[in-house]
């Protein structure tokens, strides 16, 4: 299913502070404090010209997030991004230094940190970007995770040192408790979704994705003329489409919002022209999507700057992990997680399908980029689900940039 976005605004397309919080400044500023990060490397950028050719479009471009900080998601660029800002401003507030990223590791600057504890919800990257971020400035993280996440992803959240607490319900179940819980006892909230009167982190957390887009662009030769990218909340596919938006303006590329058919919150929302919470039912198998309500700040984004919302089924998913892995044609093979490639799967369903293509103006001449938004982050399952060991995947271990 496809749903033509018909609030979309081509005159005006974002508020003032959505403007401001996705702006380029503020994704230069994202990536400058990237660069002073020991482990930062920017993520391959793979093209695909045989896909292209079997699905009749003109290029195919993939942005590897599987590579990021060593967390293999691009979560990492959110939830400690996040923290090491919060961290700098309460050092600011509290000592009027006028402190940056490279003053992380002075005693008086540990000493603030050691103060603050930071609290999320999490179906497992997220989280583990915001423990990577509290170890890395010396302070404490509590990570609430609910049923549906994997031993694996706990243990990898953990290993930051991280306290866990386990959530009965969903996702959104435990986005409830950890707001009160952190409520109760003073901790910070680092919540990659918002709602009423909880926007500015959520935002911070976008604008940290932001620097992905900018890798991606200045590596491609000309602008992509469509972008498909997944959604869960919405957090990515906002700051995708609100970047794109203040680049490119009134030519900026049409942009598709990927959903799980299990979890379609934004596209519902979409349908309905405001906010819609949809009923949990059987889990999906992408499980860094299942999310039944939408972030308001990333819904109030896309309903200006998105062309266009839809939906895959689990066959899909899958199918594309494996094709990712063993790629036709002489492509690179690349490792995707469950959720990884859900954007390429939906290009590649609308290639698919005449009325789609139509509607979506894809062609010959178009040239589409997509995230790989994470790699192997639960190996015992990404093998059973691809019958390859992410170690053993033809070429991941040599990747190459356009």
């Amino acid at each position: 299913m496809l749903i033509r976005n018909h609030h979309a605004d081509f005159g005006s397309p974002l508020l003032p502070d959505d403007a401001e919080m996705l702006s380029i400044a503020a994704a230069a500023e994202v990536e400058r404090q990237l660069s002073r990060r020991d482990d930062h490397r920017p993520t391959p950028l793979h093209s695909l010209p045989a896909l292209a050719a079997e699905l009749g479009v003109g290029a195919i471009f993939v942005k590897d997030e599987g590579h990021r900080l060593g967390l293999g998601s691009f979560k990492a660029l959110g939830g400690s991004y996040v923290v090491i800002r919060l961290v700098l401003d309460e050092v600011r507030k509290q000592t009027g230094l006028d402190v940056d990223i490279d003053d992380l590791t002075r005693p008086d600057v540990r000493a603030v940190a050691r103060q603050m504890t930071f609290g999320c919800a999490t179906d497992g990257n997220h989280g583990r970007s915001v423990a990577m971020g509290a170890e890395l400035v010396g302070a404490k993280s509590v990570i609430f995770v609910h049923s549906g996440v994997s031993q694996k992803r706990i243990e990898a959240i953990a290993h930051y040192g991280a306290e866990i607490v386990r959530v009965e319900g969903t996702y959104d179940d435990s986005v409830e408790f950890a707001a009160k819980v952190c409520n109760e006892r003073g901790w910070t909230v680092v919540s990659d979704t918002s709602w009423p009167g909880y926007e500015y982190i959520p935002g911070l957390v976008m604008q940290g994705y932001t620097a992905l887009l900018c890798e991606a662009l200045r590596t491609i030769d000309a602008p992509p003329t469509h972008v498909f990218v997944q959604a869960g909340v919405g957090g990515i596919a906002a700051a995708t489409a609100g970047q794109l938006a203040l680049r490119y303006g009134h030519d900026r590329p049409r942009l598709v919002v990927v959903e799980p058919a299990r979890a379609a919150c934004l596209l519902e929302t979409a349908r309905a022209g405001h906010p819609v919470k949809v009923p949990h039912g059987e889990p999906t198998v992408m499980a860094m999507l299942e999310c039944y309500e939408p972030s308001l700040v990333a819904w109030r984004i896309l309903s200006r700057v998105a062309d266009a919302f839809m939906m895959i089924d689990e066959e899909d998913a899958v199918s594309i992990m494996n094709r990712l892995a063993r790629p036709k044609g002489g492509d690179p093979a690349i490792v995707a997680g469950e959720s990884g490639g859900v954007g390429l799967a939906g290009l590649i369903t609308v290639a698919g399908d005449p009325n789609m293509r139509a509607a979506l103006g894809l062609d010959a001449n178009s040239r589409i980029l997509v995230i790989n938004t994470e790699g192997a982050t639960d190996p015992e399952r990404y093998e059973e689900l691809v019958g390859l060991a992410p170690a053993d995947v033809a070429g991941a271990e040599k990747l190459e940039r356009v």
